[in-house]
C-alpha cells in the first residue's frame, strides 16, 4: 500500500477530509494521484500533507518496513469495507512502529511462538496445542494470571482498538523484507470487560499457532484453543471434578475470578471436557438468556492493561533512540524531555514548603563557609601576593 494512503486510511480520512484538512491546496484528484504514483507532491505540498497526517514529510517517502498479514475476522461478522481499510492501516502503523522499538531494544531477537505449527483435524486436537504452547511457554497447568504479560514477555503485541459491537478481535503476523515472522499481534474491541477480552486474546492467539484441515472450523477450533489456554484440563477436572450433575451459580462466580473467563465460556469448557451434560448445558443457557446475561454477565472483571509500549518507549528515551517528542507522539501524550539527577533533585527540591528550602539553603551555606575557611596547602597556596598579572 502506498505510504500516503496507509497514512491517510489510519487516521480514518477520505480523499475530501485530507483535501480540507490541507486548507484546500490541492484537491482531491491531486491527492489520489499522489496515491497512484502518477505525480508528484511539490515540496509546499508535501510539507502541507505532511502536517495534515501529522508525520514528518521524509516519511511520507518511506515504504512500509514490515509486511502485515491479517489472519481473517470471525465468520458471520458483517464490517464495512471503509471501517476494514482503515483498521488494518491504523494496526498496519502501530505494528510497524512497535517493531521499530523492538529491533532498537532486542534487535534481531526470534519469534517465540510456534506460527502455524499445530496442524489439527479436530476441534479437540486444538486442546493438546494449548496445552503443548503452555508447555513450550513453562506455564504448568495453574489458570493465567496476566494472560496480556504473559503475550507481550514473548513478543505478541496486545492491542486495544475501537470497532462495532460485532467486532471482537483480530490477530496479525508481521514478517520483515525476507518473509521471516518478525512478531505477532493480538487484538481486542476497546471497553470489553476483562473476561471476555482475555478470551479474545487467547482466541486470536489461536488463529496464530493452529494450522486446521479444511474439515475443521476454524473459529470453533479457536474457541476450544483460547478456553484451553487460559482453563487447563487438569486445573478445571481437579477443582470441579470429572462429571458433575448439577453446578451452583456461586461455584461459577468463583471459578469465573480464578479462571478470568466468562460463565458462558466456563459452562462450554465444563460441557467440551464432558464434566456436564448436554441437559445441564441448555438448561444453564436458557437461565442466562432469562436473565439477560448473555451480554452482560455479573460481577465483570476489569481489563487487562498492556504495559510493553509505555516501558518500551521510556527506555528508548532513556537510551537516546528517541527523543522525549517522538515518544509522546507514540503514547498519544506530551511528555517532558529527559531530565538528568540534578534536575531531578531541583524539582524535588522545589516543591518543599519555603521553610524547609531556607534551612536547607542555611545549612548548605554553613557547610560552604567552613570549607572556604579550612586553611589547607592548596588554599594557602591561591594568595593574592602569588598572582602574577603579566
Amino acid at each position: 500500500m502506498n505510504r500516503i494512503k496507509q497514512l491517510r486510511l489510519a487516521r480514518n480520512l477520505s480523499l475530501d477530509d485530507l483535501a480540507a484538512a490541507m486548507g484546500g491546496i490541492v484537491t482531491k484528484q491531486a491527492l489520489s494521484k499522489y496515491e497512484l504514483g502518477i505525480s508528484t507532491p511539490s515540496a509546499p505540498v508535501l510539507n502541507q500533507l505532511a502536517q495534515a497526517l501529522k508525520v514528518k514529510a521524509m516519511e511520507l517517502w518511506s515504504a512500509p518496513t514490515y509486511d502485515v498479514k491479517f489472519l481473517g475476522y470471525r465468520k458471520k461478522v458483517t464490517l464495512s469495507p471503509r471501517w476494514q481499510e482503515s483498521f488494518e492501516a491504523s494496526l498496519s502503523r502501530k505494528l510497524e512502529e512497535r517493531l521499530t522499538l523492538q529491533e532498537y531494544c532486542y534487535g534481531n531477537v526470534p519469534l517465540d511462538l510456534p506460527v502455524h505449527s499445530y496442524e489439527i483435524d479436530t476441534e479437540a486436537e486444538a486442546e493438546t496445542a494449548a496445552e503443548e504452547l503452555r508447555k513450550r511457554w513453562n506455564l504448568g497447568v495453574d489458570p493465567v494470571a496476566d494472560l496480556t504479560a504473559i503475550l507481550e514477555d514473548h513478543l505478541v503485541h496486545v492491542l486495544e482498538m475501537d470497532g462495532p459491537d460485532n467486532f471482537d478481535g483480530i490477530s496479525a503476523l508481521v514478517h520483515d523484507s525476507n518473509g521471516k515472522p518478525r512478531a505477532a499481534a493480538v487484538v481486542s474491541r476497546t471497553g470489553c470487560p476483562g473476561e471476555r477480552q482475555r478470551l479474545n486474546l487467547a482466541h486470536e492467539l489461536g488463529h496464530v499457532v493452529l494450522k486446521p484441515s479444511k474439515k475443521v472450523d476454524e473459529e470453533k477450533a479457536a474457541f476450544r484453543f483460547g478456553a484451553a489456554f487460559l482453563a487447563p484440563r487438569a486445573c478445571i477436572q481437579r477443582e470441579v471434578g470429572l462429571q458433575r450433575t448439577k453446578i451452583r451459580l456461586e461455584e461459577l462466580l468463583i471459578l469465573k475470578r480464578r479462571f478470568g473467563i466468562s460463565i458462558q465460556a466456563l459452562l462450554m469448557r465444563l460441557h467440551d471436557l464432558g464434566t456436564i451434560g448436554e441437559s445441564q448445558y441448555r438448561w444453564w443457557f436458557m437461565f442466562l438468556g432469562k436473565m439477560k446475561w448473555r451480554r452482560v454477565e455479573p460481577e465483570q472483571l476489569p481489563a487487562e492493561k498492556a504495559t510493553w509500549l509505555k516501558q518500551t518507549v521510556h527506555r528508548c528515551i532513556a537510551e537516546g533512540f528517541i527523543t522525549a517528542e517522538q515518544g509522546g507522539t507514540l503514547l498519544g501524550e506530551k511528555l517532558s524531555p529527559d531530565a538528568g539527577p540534578g534536575m531531578l533533585r531541583r524539582r524535588a527540591f522545589l516543591k518543599l514548603p519555603i521553610e524547609e528550602r531556607r534551612r536547607i539553603l542555611g545549612a548548605q551555606a554553613d557547610k560552604l563557609q567552613k570549607h572556604y575557611e579550612e586553611e589547607d596547602d592548596g588554599w594557602k597556596a591561591i594568595e593574592s601576593d602569588d598572582l602574577n598579572d603579566n
